[in-house]
């Protein structure tokens, strides 16, 4: 039996469905995506080869390496996508803290460990593309600070209120699920297929990070699923919190972060469309053929699709 045999097929890098369709379809819970489950199928699994995200001979195309605007549309949101999984990490540390067993203890002690890897990866592929290492961090406040004070930080303190401030477990998992990964997620998607040709080694730090997600994302919905049918009493709560974690959605400005982002990329397909070929980036669609709205669209409806999914399978289809 090879290793690929053992590792379970959501997180084995080859055999593991996208993020959009692992959220929506697959079922874990805690106990059976414990510490020992991690351990077996995580190392020797999705990083396996791939510590750094990638294979150490993946390397992106001198288009993306050198300055114009696909550098900047890549380094833009690396940069955010490191600070977000930063603060992701230290607010899992009160999920750990405020754990109400053990099975959820372990769960939530290797996303910690995992939020921290994709913040770590994001950082190093920055400097894989130029950036002077000396100068990272400066870097990264420079390409991500509007951003991080536009988006992250109302989010966080959203989230630190629940969490730190309410020691509400189940409102920070619900935060976490539906309002910030669930919500940002499909986008990741998205990366992953827009940067295939262009940088397939961004392109695989996608990859792993989305199967990381998969984890997440449905053993946090596991998690308040098996809350609402022990306490149907808190669901007026929750819904609550959801409605007001989507007014508090309504007010960022991620329309116009994400639609700076694609611009870029979109003055990066009129520069070196040809490399792309006949590359479909979802089926039927060639990546040189869409537009900047399109594909801000599509990311939009599977985010809908995957939220619709997995407020159904907690039983708060209201919520919709």
């Amino acid at each position: 039996m090879t290793v690929s045999e053992n590792i379970p097929a959501e997180a084995d890098w080859e055999r593991a469905p996208s993020l959009v369709d692992g959220a929506i379809d697959l079922e874990l819970t805690p106990a059976s995506a414990d510490l020992k489950y991690w351990l077996a199928a995580v190392p020797q699994g999705t990083l396996r080869g791939h510590v750094l995200g990638h294979a150490d001979d993946v390397r992106p195309l001198s288009v993306v390496s050198e300055p114009g605007p696909l550098n900047s549309a890549l380094t833009m949101e690396l940069a955010f996508r490191s600070i977000a999984e930063e603060k992701a990490t230290r607010a899992i540390a009160y999920m750990v803290a405020l754990a109400p067993d053990n099975d959820c203890l372990e769960f939530y002690s290797t996303q910690l460990l995992d939020e921290a890897r994709h913040a770590m990866v994001f950082r190093s592929h920055l400097l894989q593309l130029g950036i002077p290492k000396a100068e990272l961090w400066q870097s990264v406040e420079r390409l991500a600070q509007r951003d991080r004070d536009g988006v992250l930080v109302p989010l966080e303190e959203f989230g630190l209120r629940v969490l730190r401030d309410e020691g509400d477990f189940i409102g920070g998992v619900l935060v976490l699920t539906v309002l910030v990964e669930g919500v940002l997620a499909p986008s990741a998607e998205l990366s992953e297929r827009k940067w295939r040709v262009f940088d397939p080694a961004a392109a695989d730090i996608e990859r792993g990070a989305g199967i990381d997600e998969i984890r997440h994302l449905t053993v946090g919905s596991a998690i308040v699923r098996d809350h609402l049918l022990k306490h149907p009493e808190d669901k007026p709560r929750v819904l609550e919190l959801i409605q007001e974690g989507y007014r508090l959605w309504g007010r960022l400005p991620t329309h116009d972060m994400l639609q700076r982002r694609e611009s870029l990329f979109q003055q990066g397909i009129e520069e070196h469309g040809k490399l792309l070929g006949d590359y479909e980036v979802w089926p039927g669609r060639r990546l040189v053929d869409t537009t900047a709205e399109e594909r801000m669209a599509t990311g939009q409806a599977w985010a809908d699709r995957m939220q619709r999914a997995r407020l159904a399978y907690m039983g708060l289809e209201e919520a919709i």
